[in-house]
């Protein structure tokens, strides 16, 4: 019975150190994510702070991301899922100054991102690592992003030279006629001279 006693106490000792650990563990990988949770949730360019005020998707996912979770693992897994809600909408109502491929692509690499982010921390295994390191790439794309916007508006200021917007229009619209150009005419050759000639009647050809 003594022997039994001191075997129950070994386990349950054992039991209470590796609830300790985990404990630990768990406290250790949440302050690594706190840590490591931080977004660049303003604008970098006025670009990007006035696009906010007329694209309401953009601002909406912006407000979202400055929202840090505080208390639990599990407050950061209900964020990423809403994170990962409000950058899809990104896809809706892009404005029409910024409706190109190069926003689309980089749109897609934002929700194929914060998809990847919410994936991970919802796994039963956490990895601080992983997450955080998700974090920081979506803070470069975002970035990128946003010099992007810019760069389409700065383009957009560039003055057109006289003519050359006409001269687009023509390329684009192939219907319109170029203005006191000549008409084409076929060569003639001697061959269509000979089967005109020989399409005529005997006494035609002699006169």
């Amino acid at each position: 019975m003594i022997l039994m006693q001191v075997s129950c106490n070994n386990s349950s000792d054992s039991r209470l150190a590796d609830q300790l650990r985990y404990t630990k563990k768990k406290e250790l990988i949440f302050s690594n994510i706190n840590k490591g949770w931080n977004f660049f949730d303003t604008p970098i360019n006025t670009t990007s702070e006035e696009s906010i005020k007329t694209w309401p998707q953009w601002r909406e996912f912006m407000e979202e991301l400055s929202k840090k979770p505080k208390k639990t693992i599990s407050d950061f897994q209900k964020k990423s899922k809403t994170l990962t809600t409000k950058v899809m909408a990104l896809n809706s109502n892009i404005p029409t100054q910024f409706d190109t491929p190069q926003i689309r692509s980089r749109i897609a690499t934002l929700i194929t991102q914060v998809q990847m982010l919410d994936l991970y921390i919802n796994l039963n295994e956490v990895s601080d690592k992983k997450v955080t390191g998700l974090v920081a790439e979506i803070n470069i794309e975002l970035v990128s992003f946003q010099r992007q916007m810019d760069k389409i508006v700065e383009k957009s200021k560039i003055p057109i030279e006289n003519g050359e917007s006409e001269l687009l229009q023509m390329i684009t619209d192939t219907t319109r006629a170029i203005p006191g150009a000549s008409p084409i005419l076929t060569p003639v050759t001697p061959n269509s001279t000979s089967s005109f000639m020989n399409g005529k009647k005997p006494n035609e050809v002699q006169r």
